[in-house]
């Protein structure tokens, strides 16, 4: 059961978040809130002491809000959320919301290895200005992750939630592909709008668009070096690494393909593959920041 200091939590945050749960969710026709887009996943710039630079942060925030993101993921794999405390997590969120753009969405990672540890997450993110709740799948115990304990545990989260969820599969930190038929079975939760899918394997999110083609629930590409298949299977945008540094081609190659542009958006699209593998596999988060500090932002 939740402890009542959750409990607590969580009342307030479905006060506080109610108008904009409500403002989340399309007037008139119904519809769930529209993550379509490009996001860059928004890098945790710190110290020569390890602490978090927010001055940086929200430096390179105003620099990405020029560029026709949808809007931005904070606390995913490349904000290193894990190197961060419960009360810096939330201050970034804080940080981040009062310095992008206001017509931008912001996805928030709000993920925590139990369910009673994500609820609050989630609710206190809420609080702090997300629009949308990114939640990663718990993986410590990833042995007992069976499609039943997953289904539970998101299925908690979005009841909880005051603001739509998205589901966070990454396999290649977590060491777990969330299966598809859990995510079929969560996509028809109210709540739940959708999945943020890294695993690269573009035939199952090509059957993850076709078995929820019935819900209103959106698919995500987890890279840039995927998109372009990404788009032709059905996925409506992506978060990607690269569109910290290339964020106008990223775009671009968005435009191209809701444009019906294929050969131009294939030519775009094998021109990135190699700087993506550089700041996704071959260097990770380093390769990445140190991109980001020849481009003019703060790794």
């Amino acid at each position: 059961m939740l402890g009542r200091g959750i409990w607590s939590s969580v009342r307030q945050g479905l006060s506080r978040g109610l108008s904009r749960k409500v403002g989340a969710w399309a007037s008139g026709e119904g519809r769930r809130v529209d993550i379509a887009g490009i996001y860059p996943p928004v890098t945790t710039p710190f110290t020569a002491t390890a602490e978090v630079d927010y001055e940086k942060l929200e430096e390179n925030l105003h620099k990405l809000g020029t560029l026709p993101f949808r809007g931005f993921v904070v606390q995913g794999s490349n904000g290193e959320f894990p190197f961060l405390t419960s009360s810096e997590r939330l201050e970034v969120v804080s940080r981040v919301r009062q310095a992008m753009p206001k017509d931008k969405l912001l996805l928030a990672g709000s993920g925590c290895e139990s369910t009673q540890a994500t609820v609050e997450m989630t609710v206190s993110m809420a609080q702090v200005g997300a629009d949308v709740a990114i939640v990663v799948t718990p993986c410590y115990y990833r042995g007992r992750m069976s499609s039943a304990a997953l289904i539970h545990h998101y299925t908690k989260v979005a009841d909880l939630s005051p603001i739509p969820v998205v589901l966070y599969s990454v396999p290649a930190n977590t060491g777990l592909d969330l299966p598809v038929d859990a995510v079929v079975t969560l996509s028809q939760h109210p709540n739940i709008v959708g999945i943020k899918d890294s695993g690269g394997d573009v035939t199952k999110m090509g059957l993850l668009v076709h078995k929820t083609r019935r819900q209103d629930f959106q698919v995500l590409a987890g890279s840039a070096g995927f998109l372009l298949a990404s788009y032709a299977v059905g996925a409506v945008g992506g978060v990607c690494a690269l569109a910290n540094v290339l964020g106008a081609q990223v775009c671009q190659l968005e435009r191209l393909c809701l444009t019906g542009q294929w050969e131009d958006a294939q030519k775009l699209q094998h021109r990135l593959i190699e700087p993506n593998t550089a700041v996704t596999r071959r260097f990770g988060i380093p390769g990445l920041k140190k991109t980001m500090d020849w481009f003019g932002y703060y790794g």
